[in-house]
């Protein structure tokens, strides 16, 4: 009767795991399809009105150049969107990496390292595939190196944060806390991704796009470890139920 009980708890607990997965992938087609047709209105030019439009709402409307809000809203919003810069993400990073290393936790400071890593390769070798200009109807508050689309302050900050956020929610079991960690993660990307255009260095589709790569790549990275460990405790569980069986 015992073993039943047991056997109820882990089915039920099973299936939740199993679910997991698909949800993962189901955002995962999700962003792969957001950036594909954004990417495809931007390459057509069919987006370009649009983007001017949301461009100037971060402006004066008497004076291009200067951004809507008071002085210390433009040095605020400088300083947030360096929490999608390389100089932040590296430090975050490597910080985490470092600790988990130290914990022995092998596993995830190399799931860290692949997700992020790989993840602003991609960024990089997008933007030079589609070569697509910054901004010209406003001045530029920050100094920008790189082509336009997708914006990698968006891809980066989305990537990072929540391959940190799927890092966290594995070490706690309350579902609300949970909650929060990803709520937060999302809204740093957020923040960092709209700063982007409120600095007049980026077209909203380049950051809507951002975003978009951004959560299919760390879903893909939280996909395939999640597809891991499930096969890794399906491996471990068997010999268990087949002992049982047989007794």
């Amino acid at each position: 009767m015992a073993f039943m009980i047991t056997d109820l708890v882990q089915g039920i607990k099973h299936r939740r795991e199993a679910i997991l997965p698909a949800a993962i992938f189901a955002v995962l087609a999700f962003g792969i399809y957001a950036f594909l047709a954004i990417a495809d209105e931007v390459g057509e030019n069919e987006i370009a009105g649009f983007d001017t439009y949301l461009l100037l709402l971060f402006r004066d409307p008497s004076d291009p150049s200067q951004p809507v809000g008071p002085p210390w809203l433009e040095e605020t919003v400088t300083e947030i969107t360096a929490l999608g810069g390389y100089p932040i993400v590296v430090v975050v990073v490597s910080v985490v990496i470092g600790f988990l290393l130290v914990s022995r936790k092998y596993g995830p400071a190399l799931f860290v390292l692949l997700s992020t890593s790989t993840g602003a390769l991609a960024s990089h070798l997008l933007k030079l595939h589609y070569e697509r200009p910054r901004p010209d109807v406003v001045d530029h508050l920050v100094s920008i190196h790189t082509a336009s689309f997708p914006s990698g302050h968006a891809t980066m900050s989305t990537v990072v944060y929540l391959t940190l956020a799927s890092l966290v929610i594995r070490l706690v079991d309350e579902f609300r806390v949970r909650v929060y960690v990803v709520a937060v993660a999302v809204l740093m990307a957020l923040a960092v991704g709209i700063s982007r255009v409120y600095l007049g260095v980026h077209w909203p589709s380049d950051v809507a796009a951002g975003w978009a790569l951004g959560v299919a790549w760390a879903s893909l990275s939280w996909l395939v470890v999640s597809m891991l460990q499930f096969q890794r405790r399906r491996r471990q569980q068997s010999p268990d139920k087949k002992h049982r069986i047989a007794d």
